[in-house]
């Protein structure tokens, strides 16, 4: 009881941080390492990357990693660090609503306190999921929460700007509003909008969003301050620090085996540092 009670505290905490006068910025992490550099580095809160943490258990994104491997990486962020932690739980590891809540129960067990939940369906019969079947799952995340008595942050994600590229723009705006307002109304608590950076297109959806808008960014993206003044009240980075990292490992690799020099490792964290920061 007292974990959930320290948890249920700990959710009320990240709620809070998505109505506060600056935006909630996450740079996502993928092991426990990162999430203590991001943590060191002055994030409120982490939040887990499904992409970074496929790679770095051996599997690629998109709903092919195993559900108990996903939770035991989840349970090592929480138990790194002090601040809250919401965990990208892919389409939430389940073929129905029913194992949507499993996952979701078992995600505040290893001591998050807040999911992403996206309708993409991979390997569907279309691209994304019927908005009355996301909804469903949607609510069984909520009432697993709700059933342990933490008020999880349900990141309700919505994919049409990522899998629906032909739609025009209109359209898009459309849909994307649509299916926010559905799965609203069936608990979740922010909408996630990846493949949306333009502020007048970010001022255009959360206009019409009753709940905080999230957005991905990274190179290109306009800067935290100019999505926050069009609306985005969380902004993410979803992969892009893991892709950076490995980006530097294969230049770094590639650097060893054929020049046989050390160029793309200076400026590397000195073991002293990183042992600081696990200790």
């Amino acid at each position: 009881m007292t974990q959930h009670t320290d948890l249920s505290a700990r959710a009320r905490l990240f709620h809070a941080l998505h109505q506060g006068p600056a935006p909630l910025v996450l740079p996502n992490a993928w092991d426990a390492a990162s999430a203590r550099i991001v943590q060191a580095a002055g994030a409120a809160a982490v939040a887990t990357t499904s992409s970074g943490v496929a790679w770095s258990l051996g599997a690629p994104d998109g709903d092919r990693l195993a559900r108990d491997l996903a939770l035991g990486l989840v349970a090592r962020v929480a138990a790194a660090v002090e601040v809250p932690v919401t965990a990208d739980v892919e389409s939430g590891f389940a073929e129905d609503p029913a194992g949507v809540g499993e996952t979701v129960r078992a995600v505040v067990e290893a001591g998050a306190v807040g999911v992403n939940l996206e309708d993409s369906h991979h390997g569907g019969p279309v691209p994304l999921r019927a908005v009355t079947d996301q909804a469903e799952r949607l609510a069984a995340a909520r009432k697993a929460g709700e059933a342990l008595g933490v008020p999880v942050f349900v990141n309700a994600r919505v994919d049409v700007f990522l899998r629906g590229r032909e739609l025009p723009r209109p359209e898009a705006v459309r849909e994307t509003l649509t299916r926010a307002a559905a799965y609203l109304a069936a608990g979740a608590d922010g909408v996630f909008v990846p493949g949306v950076t333009e502020p007048a297109l970010v001022a255009e959806l959360a206009a019409g969003l009753d709940a905080p808008l999230n957005v991905l960014a990274g190179p290109g993206a306009p800067p935290v301050a100019e999505l926050a003044a069009a609306g985005a009240r969380r902004i993410s980075v979803g992969s892009g620090l893991a892709q950076a990292a490995y980006s530097l490992a294969d230049r770094a690799a590639r650097e060893l085996l054929t020049a046989g020099t050390y160029t793309e490792l200076a400026g590397a964290h000195g073991s002293r540092r990183l042992n600081e920061l696990m200790s």
